[in-house]
């Protein structure tokens, strides 16, 4: 072995030869012949370590940026520059959406090293000689035009081959540093909007589906990426769709302030037995939402629930009123004075015959199955409750208005909901000319001593037409003056017009009700279809008037749609609500004593005290209503006494004050003090009574559900 060593270590230590001159200049020689052939077919420079091969002028124009930057006083003007430059540059491999390829190597072989007499050890270099097919193809153009949009913006080039499929293609030059100023640029401006391709459609998006699009916000720029490719874009699946536009609108007033006896001692107001509002607030409930303020009509909540009040005697007139005072739950110092009416039931068989149109409304809007499918259902059960001398007839209304069921004897239970099946929803709104059907329709089936009514069944899309309100409102009002009344079924959210449909009851001589169940069908068309369609007392007016020497302030309690002006109440041409057969009207009036802490206002320096009476009276009701086919009104009066001795009150007086109490926390309770939720579900516990249809458990149920959703 160390012979082995030394002959190494000798090796070394040895001088290597001279090198051959001739051998030398050979191979230097025939290096750069090869060199300079190579360099006539480049067209881009020799990378080096400074200029990296695939680097464009993007470099050179961001190292601008970059000097140019350091001059505050030109920042400005170096950011517009870069701008447009960047917008201007256009990628050389764009064109085909492909990556270069390597440009080849050339290698000189040992047999041509030979023909030179160079040595074949030595590596030549390696210099970029490009294909002349790929110079041509990608031989700069003339620069493309940007996208005109609020802001300038990068380059993003939409090309349509021969498929017309779609494809966006980024224009970058393939710097990295280019590409993420692209992307930053294409998210922070407002990019022109373009139906990306369909990925079911094989990129072909469908005119239906770009229309669609069109109306969708716009999505964000494709990002390019350093490799050429761009990120996915956002198709209109992929995206949030909006909700559609809640356009419903409400009719509702103030509440009412709390009045001072001695500056306005009377309050007048016209009957109410619509009971829209509770199944609009019982929906929004059990929908997981407050109901909103304007959607809560107090009186209408009291009225939804049958009482147990006494009935007129036979010859006394069509209706009784009864009055109680209690202590008002919510305030120990004011008491509540309840008035009640309760309306007489004449028998079915002395009933006259009834003429009824229903009046449907068939557009787009009304295809959804709590729209037109409940519709359907609720005007079924109804037909079991018709007798055989009954007529119905059936008028849609959607773009053009038709007749589709002419009047048929309700015995034709088949025939009627063969024609009720029928119908589908579609097209715009054409209430004009069905109203206008509608009622010529029920002129012409109605004969004397008989009765006619439209009824109006609608989501609230009531748009086309009359549309001026008013207009509308006067011609229901001249068609109920030939004893043709209308009703008002409302169905489905998101546009229901809750305030023209109170419109057009009220002027109808009608009721106006809203239908989110079937069993709200069953209550309304069904238990209370008699009082619905049948009218015992007409322009029934309430007036109050207050004794300021026991009374010193008062306050009504909801009907604020319903308040008349005082004249209103002797005068028989103003218009007032109606009373069906067997329908309840329950009103609740808050009054604080004179000397009551509870009293909300000073006293007048100046006025003059209240003279003492000692009628014992709290107050004094006069009723005015007109009886069917009359044009001139009856007068009822009767006194509101100071109870002798306190008396609890009774079942229904404590559940009306529950409901009156649960409306006020739904929409203003600056007069409840520290009553809360959980009081009034005590008191409409204390008042359930008997429940005979479960009204009142289902009351108390969605009161406990409106306790999870009020703010603590």
């Amino acid at each position: 072995m160390s012979d082995e060593f030394d002959r190494l270590k000798d090796a070394l230590k040895a001088a290597p030869p001279a090198p051959d001159a001739a051998r030398r200049e050979a191979n230097i020689a025939a290096a750069l012949k090869n060199f300079d052939e190579a360099q006539e077919n480049a067209i881009a420079p020799r990378p080096t370590s400074d200029r990296p091969q695939g680097a464009g002028l993007m470099t050179g124009v961001f190292k601008m940026f970059n000097k140019l930057s350091a001059n505050a006083a030109l920042i400005g003007s170096t950011s517009v520059a870069a701008l447009v430059i960047g917008i201007y540059i256009a990628n050389p491999f764009q064109a085909n959406n492909t990556l270069p390829d390597s440009p080849p190597r050339v290698d000189v072989t040992a047999e041509e090293l030979a023909r030179q007499g160079a040595s074949p050890d030595i590596t030549q270099p390696t210099t970029p000689a490009v294909d002349e097919r790929a110079t041509t193809a990608n031989a700069p153009a003339e620069a493309p035009t940007a996208p005109t949009t609020e802001f300038d913006q990068p380059v993003v080039d939409t090309a349509t081959d021969t498929d017309g499929r779609a494809r966006t293609e980024a224009a970058d030059g393939g710097d990295g540093y280019a590409t993420a100023q692209a992307t930053e640029l294409a998210d922070s401006t407002t990019l022109q909007r373009e139906a990306p391709a369909s990925p079911v459609l094989g990129g072909v998006v469908a005119e239906a589906e770009a229309q669609d699009y069109a109306a969708a916000p716009a999505p964000r720029a494709a990002a390019p990426l350093a490799s050429g490719m761009v990120m996915p874009v956002v198709t209109p699946s992929d995206m949030a769709i909006p909700r559609p536009e809640n356009t419903e609108e409400f009719a509702n007033e103030s509440p009412n302030p709390v009045q001072v006896t001695l500056e306005n001692p009377v309050s007048t107001f016209s009957a109410d037995v619509d009971t829209a509002s509770w199944a609009i607030a019982r929906s929004s409930l059990m929908s997981g939402y407050l109901p909103g303020p304007d959607t809560v009509r107090i009186e209408e909540m009291v009225n939804y629930f049958p009482y147990d009040y006494a009935a007129p005697d036979a010859g006394e007139g069509p209706f009784r009123p009864s009055i109680s005072v209690m202590q008002t739950p919510w305030n120990p110092d004011t008491r509540l004075v309840r008035i009640a009416l309760q309306g007489e039931m004449p028998s079915v068989e002395d009933r006259p015959p009834l003429n009824l149109v229903f009046l449907i409304d068939t557009s787009g809007s009304m295809d959804s199955p709590d729209k037109l499918g409940l519709l359907r259902q609720s005007l079924k059960l109804m037909l079991g409750e018709l007798r055989p001398e009954d007529q119905v007839a059936i008028v849609a209304y959607a773009g053009s208005a038709g007749q589709v069921l002419a009047p048929t004897a309700a015995a034709d239970r088949a025939t009627i909901m063969a024609a009720l099946d029928r119908l589908s929803a579609g097209g715009s709104t054409a209430g004009q000319a069905g109203l206008q059907q509608a009622y010529a329709l029920a002129a012409g089936m109605m004969e004397e001593g008989e009765v006619a009514r439209v009824l109006l069944a609608t989501d609230g899309d009531f748009n086309v037409g009359i549309s001026d309100p008013e207009a509308l409102k006067d011609y229901i009002a001249t068609q109920r003056d030939t004893g043709v009344y209308l009703s008002v079924l409302g169905f489905g959210r998101g546009n229901l017009d809750d305030a023209t449909m109170q419109a057009l009851a009220q002027n109808g001589n009608g009721q106006a009700a809203y239908i989110d169940t079937l069993v709200e069908a069953q209550k309304v068309l069904v238990d209370q279809l008699t009082g619905a369609l049948f009218t015992i007392a007409g322009d029934v007016k309430l007036q109050v008037e207050w004794n300021p020497s026991m009374v010193a302030e008062y306050r009504l309690i909801g009907y604020e749609t319903r308040a008349l002006a005082r004249e209103d109440f002797n005068n028989d041409r103003v218009d007032a609500g109606e009373l069906g057969a067997g329908h309840a009207v329950t009103a609740l009036y808050e009054i604080t004593a004179p000397d009551s802490p509870a009293l909300l206002n000073d006293p007048l320096r100046y006025a003059t005290a209240a003279p003492a009476n000692g009628s014992g009276e709290l107050g004094f009701l006069r009723l005015r209503f007109k009886a069917p086919g009359e044009d001139v009104s009856q007068l009822i009066e009767t006194p509101i006494l100071q109870p002798e001795a306190a008396t609890p009150p009774d079942a229904d007086a404590q559940f009306a004050a529950a409901i009156a109490g649960f409306g006020q926390l739904l929409r203003d309770a600056k007069y409840l003090g520290d009553w809360g939720i959980d009081d009034a579900i005590a008191l409409a516990i204390a008042g359930r009574g008997e429940d005979e249809f479960g009204y009142r458990a289902e009351a108390i149920n969605l009161m406990r559900l409106a306790g999870s959703l009020l703010p603590k």
